[in-house]
């Protein structure tokens, strides 16, 4: 079975290494750009099956050698060591080709809003908006801020594979540590919510504008005189479901529109998969949650300096790291703990 696995992920991956050195292929933009993704998202399990297939060999040949001189205690270590290299690589080769996200690929919009805890939630929800765009930034993503203002930060993190990074931050942050305005020194617990929408483009949600409630105000807050006296600030309101979106840090009213049209779709969509898949995906609600100290996704400890991410019972020591954006060790964790559910999915189905 698994020798059978390995040579469709060996034949695919010669047929996108041919795709992509012909120049029809690399002449046709969307299709060199589907063979060029696939290729990438492929590269791993070749890199094991080619692995495998060395472990093999090396088996064979300890095999071949054992038979020919008798007992040897080198060859004897060989054909061990290759027996456990290669059942540890069907593990990871069958992981590596669990099918992906449909989603993963898109940009996505992050939400992030103060939960329980007052004004030293607010810091930490602007804590966190830094924590990500930090990490956005490092993983080679575009970061675009949408909507901050009032403790809630609403911006779009853009490039291939966005989403398959940040849904894993999507929840409840829950934080402890001493306020500045604490002058006894006592430890609070405060929460902020993240919320992760991947983008989805105007061919995947309809929107009817008969269905919309669009109201235009004066903006409020920063932003200079010309966003203060004049009625830029969008306001829409999807009647079927009652979401509301408002966007005011543009001084065009076009532009504040356009803001809160992407955030509003990417909602709607998030919304649908929620109902189609509802056994497999949770909702916005359920993934946000209601932003109380006793729903979490992760804990940030100060005066410990430590992080434990409580869906994958991960402790890292690394705080200081991890808010100015290194969250490489807490998303892999999350990406292969993802990766075994759906295996076992796959395999009770």
């Amino acid at each position: 079975m698994i020798d059978e696995l390995v040579s469709q992920i060996e034949a695919r991956f010669n047929e996108l290494q041919t795709e992509l050195s012909d120049p029809t292929v690399i002449g046709d933009r969307g299709r060199f750009t589907t063979a060029s993704r696939a290729y990438r998202e492929l590269e791993p399990a070749a890199r094991l099956a080619a692995e495998y297939r060395r472990a093999a060999d090396d088996l064979a040949g300890a095999r071949e050698l054992l038979a020919e001189d008798g007992d040897d205690a080198e060859l004897r270590a060989l054909l061990e060591s290759s027996r456990e290299r290669m059942a540890s690589l069907e593990e990871e080769i069958r992981l590596a080709m669990v099918e992906r996200d449909p989603n993963d690929a898109k940009n996505v919009i992050v939400e992030i809003r103060p939960g329980t805890g007052g004004d030293e939630a607010a810091l930490w929800a602007g804590d966190l908006y830094r924590m990500l765009t930090r990490y956005a930034e490092r993983r080679g993503f575009a970061v675009e801020p949408l909507s901050i203002g009032d403790g809630t930060y609403t911006f779009a993190v853009k490039g291939d594979g966005a989403y398959s990074v940040f849904k894993f931050e999507g929840g409840t942050h829950r934080v402890q540590r001493v306020p500045e305005t604490e002058s006894q020194g006592r430890i609070h617990t405060s929460t902020a919510t993240v919320a992760v929408l991947p983008e989805a483009d105007e061919v995947e949600v309809e929107i009817d504008p008969n269905e919309l409630q669009i109201d235009v105000y004066r903006s409020s807050g920063p932003g200079g005189q010309s966003v203060n006296t004049t009625d830029s600030a969008v306001r829409i309101t999807h009647k079927p479901t009652g979401i509301v979106v408002s966007m005011q840090d543009e001084k065009s009213q076009l532009q504040n529109r356009e803001r809160a049209m992407r955030v509003l779709r990417a909602r709607l969509y998030e919304r649908a998969l929620a109902e189609q898949h509802a056994e497999l995906a949770a909702s916005r609600q359920a993934q946000v949650g209601t932003g109380e100290r006793a729903e979490k996704i992760r804990t940030y400890n100060f005066p410990e300096k430590r992080v434990k991410d409580h869906r994958v019972n991960l402790l890292s020591h690394n705080l200081d790291g991890i808010l100015v954006g290194e969250l490489d060790e807490l998303t892999d964790a999350l990406q292969d703990d993802e990766k075994r559910r759906r295996l076992q999915e796959r395999a009770v189905a």
